[in-house]
């Protein structure tokens, strides 16, 4: 696209969920580790003297006015008073409500991109602070790197993880995260443990029972299609790269595996009422030098 610059913004997955209480604001309090992966939408940004803030693509389903994307830059030019526009594109490759955070990741892609593109300057923690505003996974983009999450998502510790291939399967439906977060059976008084407990060999390899998707069994009883992908993806699991998971609030679940190929090989596989994809694990957000 002439005259834009286009910025990656990459797909995360929950390698656990656990859901550990309730504040009385409603918001659900929670442990997770966020592991971004190589699978990326791009957003093409072109600054504008105008003020003006315009999506300039039609996206299915996606209306401008609720768009992360739009509502990002307007967020920042909020919160920073700064008179410069943007005409913005999105190219989508993430499915939308897969629980892979994508739209999260746009909006972030979005203020790392309009920080540096409008000379703010504003420093990592400012930029976090404005993208939790947007929604409880923005600010894990805009931390950069693999994390610990606790609290509603945005306390972020650093981990290191081990580089994985994995195949992410998605079910032809769509889950609405808020209506899972009301059921009235879902767990949510799992107990806290430490990121030691996780950073142990065995808990690692994801075959730990301890450390689990507490929203699983709840998406997967309300639709059938993600318990059928989960049980069909589980059937190729590896001794020490542990079972299948639903990552998020769903529908998308993903398989850990030892290569490349053999993640390409069970793609070839995978049930016609799906799509899917294969992404390696990355350390760091494309874009993690656009804030300080």
């Amino acid at each position: 696209m002439q005259d834009f610059q286009s910025f990656l913004a990459p797909a995360k997955i929950n390698l656990f969920l656990h859901i550990t209480g309730q504040r009385a604001d409603g918001y659900h309090t929670l442990q997770s580790v966020f592991q971004q992966l190589d699978f990326y939408d791009t957003v093409y940004l072109k600054p504008t003297q105008t003020g003006e803030i315009k999506r300039v693509n039609d996206i299915s389903n996606v209306p401008a006015s609720s768009d992360l994307c739009v509502r990002a830059a307007l967020a920042l030019k909020q919160a920073t008073g700064c008179a410069q526009g943007v005409e913005i594109a999105l190219e989508k490759r993430i499915p939308i409500g897969g629980g892979l955070g994508g739209g999260s990741s746009d909006a972030a892609t979005v203020l790392l991109a309009l920080n540096h593109l409008w000379n703010l300057n504003l420093s990592r923690a400012e930029l976090m602070q404005i993208g939790l505003t947007l929604g409880a996974d923005v600010p894990i983009f805009i931390f950069g790197q693999n994390a610990w999450a606790e609290g509603i998502g945005e306390q972020l510790t650093p981990i290191t993880l081990p580089t994985r291939y994995y195949l992410v399967l998605t079910p032809n439906v769509h889950v609405s995260t808020r209506n899972i977060f009301a059921n009235s059976t879902l767990t949510k008084d799992t107990k806290p443990l430490k990121m030691a407990d996780f950073s142990r060999d065995e808990s690692l390899n994801l075959s730990s029972v301890i450390f689990r998707n507490d929203l699983e069994a709840v998406v997967c009883k309300e639709f059938p299609a993600v318990a059928t992908t989960l049980e069909w993806l589980s059937q190729y699991s590896q001794v020490g790269f542990g079972s299948a998971r639903m990552s998020g609030s769903g529908s998308s679940v993903f398989l850990a595996v030892n290569s490349k190929q053999r993640a390409d090989e069970l793609l070839a596989l995978k049930p016609d009422y799906t799509t899917g994809f294969v992404a390696k694990g990355i350390v760091k957000h494309p874009h993690v030098e656009l804030a300080l």
